[in-house]
């Protein structure tokens, strides 16, 4: 199994990446593992307590879980893949079972943070887009698909994901293989990535 970690800032690009890179491969196998499912269970707090969580923070992500859950699939087992609700800021009782396939891509901003996970990843991957164009598409997204007002995307923006993004996800970008310059379509990284999974999983 080869696995490929692809991370980056958020609204950097990274699941346009992971579509671009999968487009070529067979549906069969390619599986994904978003490290958004893997927010910590918060079952403890009130609505309201859970608003305030830091959650681009590496405390906010159950990097055990997620370590244990590629072993497994490295080792040709099914995992139950948690599924987390932005809504309620909390795991939700379902689950997504997911079966090994030849390439696993695990995406996520902090994933390059956690030294364990790292390690587990054949290929790291980093998507660098400019910090503008970064909070325009975070804007576009919160607003439209997580029921946020502009206020409430500005303030955490300000007040959270930027120093948060200066102190753990740029960083991270000294362990990658392969950075990727997602502020234009950019076809000649995704096709060494393909050519590199194509003679791996061929």
């Amino acid at each position: 199994m080869l696995v490929i970690g692809i991370a980056g800032g958020t609204g950097s690009g990274k699941t346009t990446v992971v579509h671009q890179i999968m487009s070529e491969l067979p549906e069969t196998e390619v599986g994904i593992i978003s490290q958004d499912s893997y927010y910590k269970q918060n079952d403890h707090l009130s609505f309201e307590e859970r608003a305030l969580i830091n959650f681009d923070h590496p405390r906010a992500i159950d990097f055990e879980l997620l370590t244990q859950h590629i072993k497994q699939l490295k080792e040709g087992k099914n995992i139950n893949q948690p599924v987390y609700s932005f809504v309620h800021h909390n795991r939700t009782d379902d689950y997504v079972l997911t079966h090994p396939r030849k390439v696993m891509i695990v995406e996520g901003i902090l994933i390059l943070t956690n030294p364990e996970l790292r390690n587990l990843f054949d290929i790291k991957i980093y998507v660098h887009a400019d910090s503008d164009e970064r909070l325009i598409r975070r804007l576009k997204r919160d607003i439209a698909e997580r029921g946020r007002d502009m206020n409430e995307v500005l303030s955490r923006y300000q007040n959270t994901l930027k120093p948060m993004h200066e102190q753990f996800i740029e960083p991270t970008k000294a362990y990658a293989d392969i950075i990727i310059p997602n502020d234009t379509y950019n076809t000649v990284a995704i096709d060494i990535v393909r050519t590199v999974i194509n003679e791996k999983i061929s």
